[in-house]
């Protein structure tokens, strides 16, 4: 019935995307003008998905995703919208199956995967043609979070290899995989409980839950850690191929002084950190995308600092009665790492598709915080199933309103300009609609005001030029 429910409402709010189309960001060097896609499952197009760093990144399962719709739907925009809200209806479903089997908690485990589902900052990846590499990596994400459970019951070699696959394949999606070891790790201390601390730690676990003892092999905490060894070693490669093709797209002859992030670095990481709590908690003025981040004030950077200080050292001092709490934090906090500033490979920048994976740590400290929190209330579970009810209610709301502005180019970049203030690479991008259509005089009013932001943006440039022409 979880599973029927998750489907059902997952697909009733992503089914209006059938009737969207390509949008001019990226969707254009991904599919619509991309020879190499859509010349299908050929030798030669395998060869270049392989070896090409074209868009700064090596993934070659994801443009060999792509150019598999492109062979089902050609350019029909619906089968590529739909291909990647499948993708994420799996994603929900594995996130339930491997929670539900690891605690045991049938309705908590549906209400993280409910919140996974329909969170409206999860619109982002799953209307987005061309960031199918999200979704994609975050599918192995999830297949290998399961088969390492079964690994984790049943420990051997053949099953430890089995892991190692599906992670492989999600770093050849996209890199944001590289974080998993950490999180697995994570796992191992709650919810597998395989981290030895002691008789009297192991003591007091086998009192409380012998079906868990007996579930899952625990051992000590060296032994955890130089068993993820093979994972590290091949997140280390997968890292320097991913510098590598960055670099090599955009600054050819790059120092490695180039990835050291400076104290402005460090303080917008903070207030990026914080505002992904507050779009979490309140989802409003979402865009597509964020202009360019500036340095936060120093009252903010002190105050972003303070409140991630605090809640880190409020959850290590709750870790031993709700264990939860410091997994789902921590699983935040390391998740984010790759995309959050501190390391330089790309632009420091903002987008609500860098917290897909992040924002389950969160919502793992809500479903098991809340109820825990009322423990003690009259009427307790009459009150959180109507909380739950009416929070999953308000973000399935909240996704099928943001859908809504992913219908085209001129929708979305027109929402975008309207929420976000400064934002040159919104306004060049809705000038490209309004000129695709014919209507050169929006398109130029568009063109110039990117200018205004930005002086020396070449492409609004080129685009006012072609449009005076």
């Amino acid at each position: 019935m979880v599973c029927l429910l998750l489907i059902m409402t997952t697909l009733a709010v992503y089914s209006q995307v059938r009737h969207h189309g390509f949008i001019n960001y990226d969707d254009d060097d991904y599919v619509t003008e991309n020879p190499r896609v859509q010349a299908g499952w050929t030798m030669e197009s395998l060869t270049w998905a392989i070896t090409t760093r074209f868009h700064g990144h090596w993934h070659p399962v994801t443009w060999l995703s792509h150019m598999t719709d492109y062979q089902l739907f050609g350019l029909n925009p619906a089968g590529h919208h739909l291909s990647s809200v499948f993708l994420h209806l799996a994603n929900t479903l594995l996130l339930f199956f491997v929670l539900n089997r690891m605690t045991r908690a049938l309705l908590r485990s549906a209400l993280v995967a409910a919140m996974f589902a329909l969170h409206p900052l999860h619109v982002e990846p799953v209307a987005w043609v061309a960031d199918r590499k999200d979704i994609l990596s975050a599918f192995f994400w999830m297949v290998t979070m399961g088969v390492y459970v079964h690994y984790a019951a049943y420990p051997g070699f053949r099953r430890y290899l089995l892991v190692l696959i599906p992670f492989v394949l999600g770093l050849m999606a996209k890199p944001m995989v590289v974080t998993l070891p950490l999180v697995l790790l994570l796992m191992d201390y709650w919810p597998l409980e395989r981290l030895e601390f002691g008789e009297s730690h192991k003591g007091r676990r086998r009192g409380k839950d012998k079906s868990l003892e007996a579930r899952y092999q625990s051992a000590p905490a060296l032994r955890l850690l130089l068993e993820k060894g093979l994972f590290f070693f091949i997140l280390g490669a997968s890292a320097v191929v991913t510098v590598l093709a960055m670099r090599f797209e955009r600054t050819p002859g790059f120092n490695l002084s180039d990835f050291q992030p400076t104290a402005a670095d460090m303080a917008k990481s903070l207030a990026l950190y914080v505002t992904y709590m507050g779009k979490m908690l309140w989802p409003l003025h979402l865009a597509t995308p964020y202009p360019t981040l500036t340095m936060p004030s120093p009252w903010q950077i002190v105050g972003a600092f303070l409140l991630l200080a605090g809640i880190s050292c409020w959850v290590i001092w709750q870790r031993r009665r709700y264990p939860y709490l410091l997994v789902g934090w921590l699983w935040y906090l390391i998740t984010l790492l790759p995309v959050i500033g501190l390391v330089k490979v790309g632009p420091h920048k903002m987008a609500d598709r860098y917290v897909y994976i992040p924002l389950v740590g969160l919502f793992v400290m809500v479903a098991w915080g809340v109820p825990d929190l009322v423990k003690g209330w009259r009427h307790r579970r009459l009150l959180v199933g109507i909380s739950a009810s009416v929070l999953v209610l308000g973000l399935a709301i909240g996704s099928w309103l943001q859908l809504r502005h992913w219908k085209d180019s001129i929708s979305l970049f027109g929402h975008t300009v309207t929420v976000t203030s400064n934002n040159s690479l919104a306004h060049n991008n809705l000038g490209t609609a309004y000129a695709d259509q014919g209507n050169f005089e929006t398109a130029m009013g568009h063109y110039r005001e990117a200018i205004r932001i930005e002086p020396d943006y070449a492409m609004a440039l080129f685009n006012l030029g072609v449009a005076l022409y």
